[in-house]
């Protein structure tokens, strides 16, 4: 049974920072592109980041250069870091493993 259980979101203030992380178990997690996506309400949900079995990563033009992704296959774990947060970055943020696995969310809410 696969589960992608993130965590970390919050809420924080313009400007701020905070690093989102999802658990992988019930997948051989080392293979799989992971990728964080997110969705404002009324809006369709997005691709955040994304990053390969070998370490390269792609990014939204709306958050280069301010959120990072990594991952820890020891862990298999996969992280978000977030800084310069601004309001527009307001979203529940999902996981997904692949192209068929998704988490099941965690709330940002970034108050200016």
């Amino acid at each position: 049974q696969v589960q992608l259980v993130e965590s970390g979101g919050g809420l924080v203030q313009a400007g701020g920072s905070l690093r989102l992380s999802c658990a992988a178990s019930g997948i051989i997690f080392r293979i799989y592109i992971m990728a964080w996506y997110r969705q404002a309400p009324g809006k369709q949900r997005e691709l955040v980041a994304s990053i390969t079995s070998s370490g390269s990563t792609n990014y939204s033009d709306s958050v280069k250069g301010r959120f990072t992704i990594s991952r820890d296959n020891a862990k298999n774990t996969v992280y978000l870091q977030m800084n310069s947060l601004k309001p527009e970055d307001t979203a529940v943020y999902y996981c997904k493993a692949g192209i068929a696995y998704w988490g099941q969310g965690t709330q940002v809410t970034v108050s200016s």
